[in-house]
């Protein structure tokens, strides 16, 4: 132990490069949607650690599957030998992926290894070079992530002339210019008289990666025939549909796989943050003529422990068997009333908008510009009063709610009611800018 303040340990121990750093928040335990710290203050966390505690903290079930699975041993693994508590998550995940097709799972660490394996296997699998993404997706800060993704952070790297990204439909403001109604008719158009007919054809597209609720991008939520129109597309021209459900999957939107809402199925689906129960654990789920694409082709040694898959199946278990998924739309649908209700006729505030428990509260300037200081003063003054949430969007500057699915009603009014009074007294000028700046996040 040291009487050191953390924050100065951290500015000398830790790496720049893997801090995004909203507030000096030093959490020591966690309970329920609760966080403290040594001094026993107490967080409502509206963040979830970028959704990764979907179950809140020390949910009792994942506790105890970890302490069994430790007691028995420390370390089994996958790549060169089995392990019942792999298999169980296994087996449970692919009785869960709607698709009337052969379907395997393979086992990572984050959503960021399993977006690159997934890069590498529809590549590999069809034979075809060129997969398509999104403007404002995040699909992991690997170099392959990096590539597949579309968003701004992103800008500097140099990215795959193999991948193209196209806009994501954004229901309030058309990226093509036109009427809101128009998107849809103008990106498919855009997709297949354009790009298909000059510099991608279809027949060389392996796959196309997408999010049912863009999240990293600004919590946007398409429109509902979005997702039955990229399947239909996809069908057409053989190409599969890759799901990212590493932040909105697992119950987060009101199902278990997001895109069930869609009424589709996806090929191949990319599941991470909230799986390992807070342990690193990532998967793929889909046809297996896409994860059998060679032998040993997406591997690490470490891949399928038995701690970590045990976690796993506990908190698949439990999102599924404590009715976590319906409880999702109920709380989602009450957080996005209340949220409504407490920015109604705030100029600042100029859209409210999500699915189940990830919901987006977009803030603009007078001029209707992106405000992202006013996000990074508002996220600041909220943890001083003792809510922690992030802001996230191409521009960052909408609010992104993800809390535990544990959620309650009362903590919904608790945490709105926080959160309201955060953004008044950053709008009125009540956040000290100089100490905001040290944690301006991206």
């Amino acid at each position: 132990m040291t009487d050191i303040a953390p924050s100065t340990r951290d500015a000398a121990l830790i790496a720049d490069a893997l801090k995004i750093r909203y507030s000096p928040m030093t959490a020591v335990r966690g309970e329920g949607s609760t966080l403290f710290d040594a001094e026993g203050r107490a967080w409502l966390d509206f963040g979830a650690g970028w959704a990764v505690a979907s179950l809140g903290y020390s949910h009792p079930r994942v506790v105890r599957a970890i302490q069994e699975q430790v007691a028995t041993t420390t370390f089994a693994g996958l790549i060169s030998g089995l392990n019942e508590p792999a298999l169980d998550l296994a087996q449970r995940l692919v009785d869960l992926m709607p698709g009337d097709f052969a379907k395997k799972v393979w086992f990572g660490h984050s959503g960021s290894d399993a977006s690159e394996a997934a890069h590498r296997l529809v590549l590999a699998a069809s034979g075809r070079k060129r997969v398509i993404s999104f403007i404002g997706s995040w699909h992991g800060m690997t170099d392959s992530g990096q590539t597949l993704s579309g968003h701004p952070a992103f800008a500097a790297h140099p990215g795959g002339g193999h991948v193209t990204k196209l806009p994501y439909p954004n229901p309030a403001r058309n990226p093509f210019g036109g009427a809101p109604e128009e998107t849809l008719d103008q990106l498919f158009a855009y997709l297949e008289g354009y790009l298909f007919a000059t510099i991608c054809p279809p027949g060389d597209v392996a796959a196309i990666f997408v999010e049912s609720v863009q999240s990293d991008g600004g919590d946007l939520v398409p429109p509902d025939e979005f997702l039955p129109r990229l399947r239909d597309l996809c069908d057409r021209h053989g190409i599969w549909l890759v799901v990212d459900d590493v932040k909105v999957g697992l119950g987060r939107t009101g199902y278990f796989f997001s895109y069930e809402q869609a009424g589709i199925a996806a090929d191949l689906v990319i599941l991470g943050k909230a799986l390992g129960g807070g342990l690193p654990l990532s998967a793929l789920v889909g046809r297996r003529e896409i994860l059998d694409a060679g032998t040993g082709t997406a591997l690490f040694t470490t891949v399928g422990s038995a701690t970590c898959c045990a976690a796993g199946l506990a908190t698949v278990s439990a999102i599924v068997d404590e009715g976590l998924v319906g409880a999702a739309t109920e709380r989602g649908a009450s957080l996005q009333r209340a949220l409504r209700e407490a920015f109604a006729g705030v100029p600042e505030v100029a859209d409210v908008r999500g699915r189940g428990l990830i919901q987006g509260v977009e803030l603009v300037t007078a001029a209707g510009e992106p405000n992202q200081p006013l996000a990074a003063a508002t996220v600041y003054r909220a943890w001083e009063l003792g809510l922690i949430l992030y802001y996230a969007g191409n521009w960052s500057n909408v609010l992104e709610l993800t809390p535990p699915l544990i959620l309650t009603e009362d903590e919904v009014a608790r945490g709105v009611g926080i959160l309201a009074q955060a953004l008044d007294d950053a709008i009125h000028g009540r956040v000290d800018a100089a100490t905001v700046a040290e944690f301006a996040g991206w």
